[in-house]
C-alpha cells in the first residue's frame, strides 16, 4: 500500500467511524463558506456556527481527510523554531506578546474543546517533552525554558536523571524541558469529533466536494463543486499544503513538505511500561526531527524523514528501525506495522500565517509542525474575523502574500536541506 494512500494510516484503522459528511447537491446561501475540513476548517466553521452564523464547510475528501488526519498527534503549545523573546523582536511587544499568548494558549483550546464536546480522540495530558540530544544542544532547551517559564507557562527544567527517566531512553540523559500543557490524541478521531460538533451546532459539512472555483458575486462569493454550489458573504480557505490551485499565490507562499510517520505493532506490556513510562509526547533537540509517542495500544509512533520521496517506504522502514533501536534498545524488533504521510505547510520564518486575501476572504496556514493546537486556534482566530473583529484586535496580525521566488524548485530543493540539518544535528 502507498504512504500516502489514506488507508496506510494507523490512525484511520484506529479512529471511531466517521460521521456523515455527504457531498454537496445544488445550490445554497450561506454567510461563511469554509474551504477544508481539517482542524483549521472545523474550528472556524465550528466557532462560528455556535455564533449563531450560517456556515458550510467543503471538502476535497472527508474530514480530516489531509495532515488533521495524518499527523504524529502530539499537542504542543510551543513554537517549532522560534522563542518567545524572539517573536517579540520581529512584531514589537505588543502584538509579539498577544501572538505569545496565543500559542500558549492553543492546547488549553483543544483539550477544552475534547471536554467540553466529549470528544473520544484517546486526549491524554500528561504533557509534552524536548529532551537535548547532545549535551552541546542543552543551552537551547534551557532558553526556551527560561522564556516561557518568565510568562507564566506550566513548564520545568529537567535534569539528566529525570530526563532519561521520563523519556525511557539512555540517549536523553542530558537534560531538557517539560511542558505540561502539552500532550497528544488521535488526531483522524478529534478531527471526526469536531465535525460532529460543528453540524451539532448548525454547521453543514460537506465531504466529497472538491471546490472548483472561488468566483466573486456582486457582494457576495460564489463557489462551485462538482453537484452544486454556495453563495456566501465571506471565505475561509483553510486547506493549508493542499491548496492546490485554489488561489495560486496563497499556495507559492508556502513550502509544502512530506512527512513521514511510523507506528510500530503494539508493544508487550513489560516493554511499553519502560518506554515513555507516565505517557508524554517527546520531540527533541533535532532539527531533522526525532518524535516519539504511544498511543492506547501500546503502539510507538514516530517520525521520520527520508532524504528521497521515491522508494520512501524502504527508506522509511530501514531508519525506523535504526532509529527505534538507538533510542529505545529495550524494544527486541522495533519494525514499523504502519507507514504513513501527509503533507505540512512550513513558511520560509516557520510561524503561522493569517491573510486577508481579498474583501471577505481569509486564510490561515502555516503551522511548521505545530498544527493540532495552532490550526484549532488559527479556526477560532478566523472566526472572529469573519464576525466583526477589527484585524488589528487579533493575537496573529494579517500578512500580505509574498510568493516564494521560483516555488517549484522550492520544494525538490527543500529535501537537500535533510542532509544539512542532519550534519548540524551531529555537530550538537
Amino acid at each position: 500500500m502507498r504512504t500516502a494512500d489514506f488507508q496506510a494510516n494507523l490512525w484511520t484503522a484506529t479512529a471511531p467511524p466517521a460521521g456523515p459528511a455527504p457531498p454537496l447537491v445544488g445550490d445554497h446561501e450561506v454567510d461563511v463558506a469554509v474551504v477544508g475540513a481539517g482542524f483549521t476548517g472545523l474550528s472556524t466553521a465550528l466557532h462560528l456556527a455556535e455564533a449563531g452564523a450560517r456556515v458550510a464547510v467543503l471538502e476535497a475528501g472527508e474530514p480530516g481527510y489531509g495532515a488533521s488526519g495524518r499527523n504524529n498527534g502530539q499537542v504542543i503549545p510551543a513554537y517549532s523554531r522560534h522563542n518567545p523573546d524572539d517573536v517579540v523582536v520581529e512584531f514589537g511587544t505588543e502584538a509579539g506578546e498577544r501572538l505569545n499568548d496565543w500559542v500558549a494558549g492553543s492546547a488549553d483550546l483543544v483539550f477544552g474543546l475534547i471536554e467540553r464536546h466529549e470528544i473520544d480522540c484517546d486526549a491524554k495530558r500528561q504533557g509534552w517533552l524536548q529532551p537535548a540530544h547532545r549535551p552541546g544542544r542543552l543551552a537551547a532547551a534551557r532558553k526556551k525554558y527560561e522564556q516561557w517559564a518568565a510568562r507564566g507557562a506550566p513548564v520545568e527544567l529537567l535534569d539528566g536523571a529525570a530526563t532519561a527517566a521520563l523519556t525511557g531512553s539512555p540517549v536523553y540523559a542530558h537534560g531538557g524541558w517539560l511542558h505540561r500543557g502539552g500532550g497528544h490524541i488521535q488526531p483522524l478521531a478529534y478531527a471526526r469529533g469536531l465535525a460532529r460538533a460543528a453540524q451539532a451546532a448548525g454547521a453543514a459539512v460537506h465531504g466529497q466536494s472538491p471546490v472548483q472555483a472561488v468566483e466573486r458575486d456582486g457582494n457576495r462569493w460564489h463557489l462551485r463543486t462538482n453537484q452544486g454550489g454556495l453563495r456566501a458573504d465571506q471565505v475561509v480557505l483553510a486547506t493549508n499544503a493542499y491548496a492546490m490551485g485554489l488561489w495560486p499565490r496563497l499556495r507559492q507562499t508556502i513550502v509544502p513538505v512530506r512527512s513521514f510517520h511510523a507506528a510500530t505493532a503494539p508493544l508487550g506490556d513489560n516493554v511499553a511500561r519502560s518506554v515513555l513510562p507516565h505517557g508524554h509526547g517527546l520531540s527533541d533537540t533535532r532539527q531533522a526531527l526525532w518524535a516519539f509517542r504511544k498511543d492506547r495500544h501500546g503502539r510507538l509512533v514516530t517520525t521520520a524523514a527520508p532524504l528521497f520521496t521515491a522508494g520512501a517506504r524502504a527508506a522509511v522502514t530501514d531508519t525506523t528501525i535504526r532509529r527505534l533501536s538507538h533510542a529505545f534498545p529495550q524494544i527486541e524488533r522495533p519494525e514499523p506495522a504502519f507507514i504513513w504521510e501527509g503533507l505540512i505547510a512550513m513558511t520560509p520564518e516557520r510561524l503561522p500565517r493569517f491573510h486577508e486575501l481579498a474583501g471577505g476572504v481569509y486564510a490561515g496556514l502555516g503551522y511548521a509542525g505545530r498544527g493540532i493546537a495552532m490550526a484549532t486556534a488559527m479556526g477560532k482566530l478566523l472566526a472572529e474575523r469573519c464576525r466583526g473583529t477589527p484585524a488589528a484586535e487579533l493575537p496573529l496580525p494579517p500578512t500580505a502574500l509574498k510568493p516564494l521566488p521560483m516555488h517549484r524548485l522550492v520544494v525538490p530543493l527543500s529535501r537537500s536541506l535533510v542532509l544539512y540539518y542532519r550534519w548540524k544535528d551531529g555537530r550538537g
